[in-house]
């Protein structure tokens, strides 16, 4: 059980590397990676009325997870996430009037708690070989999805009950929370599941070709 659970991740079986050089790897990683969460971000598309638009930042988190493991997966993402709240627009509507934490305190607040969670978890998962096999990783992704939403609903649910609540179009709060944060985004989670369910195992095979 112990060896299962210490299998090495995608970026590990690229890039081997110890001593100096696994920290020159480590380093080299975060900075790809923060690059790439900024980047994944910023590809949106709006889906009123939610504040909340789709893009490929959950993908770019869940695969990030299961490519670099936990622990360097949750270096990448708080390196991320204190660049963003030091006022830097690398969050997915982060702008010129909305930068730092009042932008983290926003509707997107708790989203971004869950991307720790689940990066967390896509590093478990992949430390168990989830990610070498397409059924695998779209569970993985799937169940890293769900770990996703719980503290983005909480949070959004909260904004919703203490001024956000529209009566007139809403017979509840969480009505409103679970249309504005859940309901518009399932096709797209299972659309990006998808993706790195090819993406992560076909990486994966290109190694053992590789090495073949």
């Amino acid at each position: 059980m112990a060896a299962t659970a210490s299998r090495p991740v995608l970026t590990e079986a690229l890039w081997p590397a110890e001593g100096a050089g696994l920290w020159i790897r480590r380093a080299v990683l975060v900075v790809l990676g923060v690059a790439v969460l900024a980047i994944c971000a910023k590809i949106k598309v709006p889906v009123w009325p939610s504040p909340v638009a789709i893009s490929l930042g959950t993908f770019a988190v869940l695969t990030i997870g299961a490519a670099y493991g936990p622990r360097l997966g949750l270096v990448t993402m708080l390196t991320w996430m204190v660049i963003g709240a030091l006022g830097f627009d690398v969050f997915q509507n982060s702008a010129a009037n909305a930068q730092g934490l009042t932008y983290m305190m926003g509707a997107t607040g708790g989203y971004l708690v869950g991307y720790v969670l689940a990066t967390l978890a896509l590093g478990a998962f992949a430390r168990r070989g989830w990610d070498r096999s397409v059924v695998g990783m779209a569970a993985a992704m799937l169940v890293g999805s769900a770990i996703l939403y719980v503290p983005g609903l909480l949070w959004l649910n909260h904004l919703v009950v203490a001024g956000m609540f529209d009566p007139a179009k809403y017979a509840s709060a969480w009505d409103q929370t679970l249309a504005w944060g859940l309901t518009p985004f399932i096709i797209g989670d299972l659309l990006k599941a998808g993706l790195a369910a090819l993406v992560v195992p076909g990486l994966w095979k290109l190694v053992g070709n590789a090495r073949a």
